[in-house]
């Protein structure tokens, strides 16, 4: 068993050695092989090697062949580029000869933008081979261009009436017209072009006017100057009056058509321009276009001025107006398009100062026909110039607004002084912000009319002391009867609110009057007061009564008697020829009324105290004591 198992053993050890066997000859095969490998490597190296000391310089040539090639080919595509628009050059020469009517606006546009394109690409590429036709180009788009502007041209007129009838918009309520929609979307794209290009010719920044600008301001200017034209010469017609003499009436005038008329228009083209133009462009635009109807409005004003200044006491009321009017214009333009205000202040500033000074003027001018009076009633009537002085008053409360604006801008007191109310240097329409806050414009008037009023009593007081001689009787009448028609025609007419916390001026004068007309009552009285002394012990005791006169007569000396018969001759004289003349006087109702009532006062307690004492100095026969209580009574109650 040993034996086997050790031959076993010996079996399986020589099977190990031949497979060892078997491995190391099968390694030997790998190394030699692995030997061949390598040398065939190293050989391989070698002829890469060679291939790359032959390839390398054909590498390098291959390069610059293929960069050679694409210059040429980049070189053809600039020359086919350049060709293309001399080759297209006759296509947009026809289509710019065709004009934009016949060829279409958005056509022709696209090819003055073609050409200007290819004109700008031959520019940037400056060969001198392209220098004629960029010449041809330039040709080109300079003739697109001016016939661009000629089509503006055109279009802008062929929708450009001559001119309208302002009437038929203003009397039926109707808007003014504008550019139909169509027109103005193909003005608006032409202008838009044309200033583009015209910036690019002159830089963004310049202040030279597009030419599209001036064709339309040229255009559309014509258009409102004589639309307006009529208006114009209507108000300065409807100033002129038949009677020198005859007052300004509120709205007889023109002026408030007129400028309603230049207002609608006006506003109606700001909205062309504003559709047309660019944001920048609209104010210019607009004032361009105004302006040659401003001009003529300026001219108007001026010539309405020089009347006005012709006719002042009746005119002047135009001026208020007119200044109300252009006002209110310049307020809605500006309100609207912030335009135009320093132009219409401008126009207006003749008149405005016109209106200032007629306050001075007016002034003056009562002053003056007062003085100028060679004659006054005798009869103390009223005079004629007290009655269109108050008129002319409550004209102006028809102008309050106005009025108010003016007295504002001059100040409380500033008709007094000449230079205050002949306008400033500036031309401006006055605004809120440029008064003093706490004036009162219609208060201020108060004070002017209390002014005048002053004014002409004063004058007429003065003149009447000249040619009343000192009659002091007639000349209080007088004033009376002027102070009662001042004060009824204040009364009577919208001066009422102003003037009511200021009528003290009229009692004043009421007043003087008063005094003035009593004087004969005082020199009458002077008959009444007694001086006779009665024997004393005829005297009554304290608290016995009145004495009657029968008692008094008895204690009087014959030289006393018959002074008592000259006072009673020398009132009933006076009195008499008072009475007489009272009724003689022209006077107003309330003037006798007062007087009457005065001199009563006056006279008839004197009168009764002295007929208790003295009325049987005559015995009731009459002859010295003409009048008892009852019918002294009677006489005066025949003087209201």
């Amino acid at each position: 068993m040993a034996v086997g198992l050790i031959n076993g053993r010996l079996a399986a050890d020589e099977e190990a050695r031949a497979e060892v066997d078997v491995l190391n000859s099968r390694l030997e095969k790998t190394s030699q092989l692995t030997k061949k490998i390598q040398a065939c490597l190293a050989r391989l190296d070698a002829t890469g090697k060679s291939v790359r000391d032959v390839a390398g310089p054909l590498s390098g040539e291959t390069k610059k062949l293929q960069v050679l090639g694409n210059n040429i080919d980049a070189v053809i595509a600039a020359i086919e580029k350049l060709r293309s628009p001399a080759d297209s050059k006759n296509d947009e020469e026809q289509i710019i000869r065709m004009g934009p009517e016949k060829a279409g606006l958005p056509n022709y546009m696209a090819s003055i933008k073609r050409l200007n394109k290819a004109l700008n690409d031959m520019k940037a590429s400056n060969l001198r081979s392209t220098q004629q036709t960029v010449a041809d180009l330039q040709r080109l788009v300079k003739t697109g261009n001016s016939q661009l502007e000629s089509s503006f041209d055109k279009l802008l007129r062929s929708e450009t009436p001559r001119a309208i009838e302002p009437l038929h918009y203003l009397t039926k309520n109707m808007p003014f017209p504008v550019l139909s929609q169509e027109k103005i979307t193909r003005l608006g794209l032409m202008n838009s072009y044309l200033t583009g290009v015209h910036q690019q010719n002159t830089g963004a920044g310049s202040s030279q006017e597009s030419p599209v600008i001036k064709i339309y301001a040229e255009v559309r200017a014509q258009y409102l100057l004589s639309t307006l034209g009529n208006l114009a010469t209507a108000s300065t017609n409807t100033a002129k009056k038949k009677t020198p003499e005859a007052v300004y009436r509120a709205g007889t005038n023109g002026m408030g058509t007129y400028a309603q008329a230049m207002e609608g228009l006006f506003l109606a083209e700001y909205d062309n321009i504003c559709s047309i133009f660019m944001r920048e462009d609209w104010g210019p635009v607009f004032q361009a276009t105004c302006q040659p109807a401003l001009v003529e409005l300026g001219r108007t004003l001026r010539e309405l001025n020089s009347h006005i200044k012709s006719h002042i006491t009746t005119d002047c009321y135009l001026a208020y107006e007119i200044v109300e009017i252009i006002s209110g214009l310049s307020s809605n333009l500006e309100n609207r398009t912030g335009e135009l205000k320093s132009c219409l202040a401008a126009a207006l500033k003749p008149i405005r100062d016109t209106a200032k000074s007629s306050l001075v003027d007016l002034l003056e001018e009562t002053k003056r026909q007062v003085n100028s009076l060679q004659t006054l009633p005798a009869d103390g009537a009223p005079t004629l110039l007290a009655t269109q002085t108050m008129q002319r008053l409550q004209s102006m409360v028809n102008f309050l607004r106005p009025i108010s604006s003016i007295m504002i801008s001059i100040g409380d007191g500033g008709w007094k002084s000449a230079a205050a109310s002949k306008g400033g240097a500036t031309d401006t329409i006055p605004s809120l912000v440029s008064f003093d806050v706490g004036a009162d414009g219609q208060e201020i008037f108060a004070h002017y009319c209390a002014d005048t009023i002053e004014t002409l009593l004063s004058s007429l007081d003065a003149r009447a002391r000249v040619l009343y001689q000192q009659k002091k009787a007639v000349i209080g009448v007088f004033l009376a009867n002027n102070v009662t028609v001042i004060e009824r025609m204040i009364n009577e007419s919208g001066l009422v609110t102003l003037l009511q916390s200021r009528l003290q001026v009229l009692d004043v004068w009421r007043k003087k009057a008063t005094a003035l007309y009593t004087e004969t009552c005082k020199e009458i009285s002077i008959h009444l007061f007694d001086t006779v002394h009665t024997n004393r012990t005829a005297r009554p005791g304290s608290g016995q009564g009145m004495v009657s006169s029968a008692s008094i007569m008895k204690g009087l000396s014959s030289k006393d008697k018959e002074k008592i018969k000259g006072m009673f001759t020398a009132f009933n004289s006076g009195f008499e020829d008072m009475v007489a003349r009272h009724k003689q006087f022209t006077m107003e109702k309330e003037v006798r009324q007062m007087l009457a009532q005065d001199v009563q006062h006056m006279l008839e307690p004197l009168y009764n105290r002295f007929w208790d004492r003295y009325h049987e100095i005559d015995k009731g026969k009459g002859k010295y004591v003409k009048y008892d209580k009852g019918s002294i009574a009677a006489v005066f109650r025949s003087l209201y």
